[in-house]
């Protein structure tokens, strides 16, 4: 295994630290525009970032100018790459509305944990893949129910409105997560991601011309958030993602990245005000915990002599 520098985990933590504060993002841009409206201008502007980062990409691993070029060409004339690219676009059209209507009714730290929860389901979805669950994913699934009664429901056995609808989003992140997983080995990421970004802006623009009022003059009220989230949480953080967890165990990578709730938590408090009860705070504290027990490797049974 190549030795890996100290950079990598560096930029996976600057990684989650953008994608953390994206829900801030995220929130203030609900005061000037709808949801529909918010995600057409973050992916359209996404997928606009993503097409210098994959020329830039392609010179660094193809070394000279005529090879890479070629390879570029080639890469982007594979049909798997537009049919993943479609098929995670539409997922990401789903589950990002879905957060972004509910992030209009919930914290901006009850968003990012609820979403982060994707990492707990994704293996309970591989059950209908014919996959083994074991009973550490069964832990955690449990310690990830009792944080979510604890942070979500007050006074009752009924669920907060913007609460259900950012778990119904991190169910669609699973599932975006298992279409990226089936796709992503037969093509290259990056320009996956581009085509998925572009994909899921035109149908939310699809929704922003059917349902919502709009006007250039209400989206430059939001340019700031929607500047954020589209160069940053989708470009930039997408590419340094890529970069840091080359030649990493992509369960650190996974237990850096998930830090992305912590971050969320601590922005909103120190830009929004927003504060959670200790009761809140036990449920957020219970669902890190299952977070990280579901991506902890399982042990290995000793070999006999």
């Amino acid at each position: 295994m190549k030795k890996v520098s100290w950079k990598n985990p560096l930029l996976l933590f600057l990684t989650a630290a953008i994608w953390g504060i994206a829900f801030v993002a995220q929130s203030v841009s609900m005061d000037y525009i709808g949801p529909f409206t918010f995600n057409f201008m973050r992916c359209m502007i996404g997928g606009a970032v993503l097409l210098p980062c994959i020329f830039l990409l392609d010179k660094i691993r193809g070394g000279k100018k005529e090879k890479s070029l070629s390879q570029s060409l080639y890469t982007w004339k594979k049909k798997e790459v537009f049919t993943g690219g479609i098929c995670c676009g539409a997922a990401l059209f789903v589950a990002g509305n879905l957060q972004q209507f509910g992030i209009k009714y919930t914290t901006v730290g009850k968003a990012g944990f609820i979403t982060a929860l994707y990492i707990v389901i994704v293996p309970l979805l591989g059950i209908f893949l014919k996959k083994k669950v074991g009973l550490k994913v069964w832990g955690s699934v449990a310690l990830a129910v009792v944080g979510l009664y604890l942070l979500c429901m007050n006074g009752g056995l009924s669920i907060g409105k913007g609460d259900f609808l950012v778990l119904l989003c991190a169910l669609m992140f699973s599932v975006h997560i298992l279409v990226i997983d089936h796709f992503s080995p037969q093509v290259d990421g990056v320009r996956m991601s581009c085509i998925q970004f572009f994909v899921c802006g035109l149908l939310s623009g699809v929704g922003m011309i059917l349902t919502e009022d709009f006007s250039w003059q209400m989206i430059l009220g939001a340019w700031m958030p929607v500047l954020y989230a589209g160069v940053m949480s989708c470009g930039v953080a997408y590419t340094l993602q890529i970069v840091g967890q080359k030649d990493m165990d992509p369960t650190i990578a996974s237990l850096i990245l998930s830090l992305e709730s912590v971050v969320s938590v601590l922005a909103g408090w120190l830009l929004l005000g927003q504060t959670l009860s200790a009761r809140e705070m036990s449920g957020c504290v219970l669902m890190f915990v299952a977070i990280i027990l579901a991506q902890l490797p399982a042990r290995k049974p000793k070999s006999r002599e």
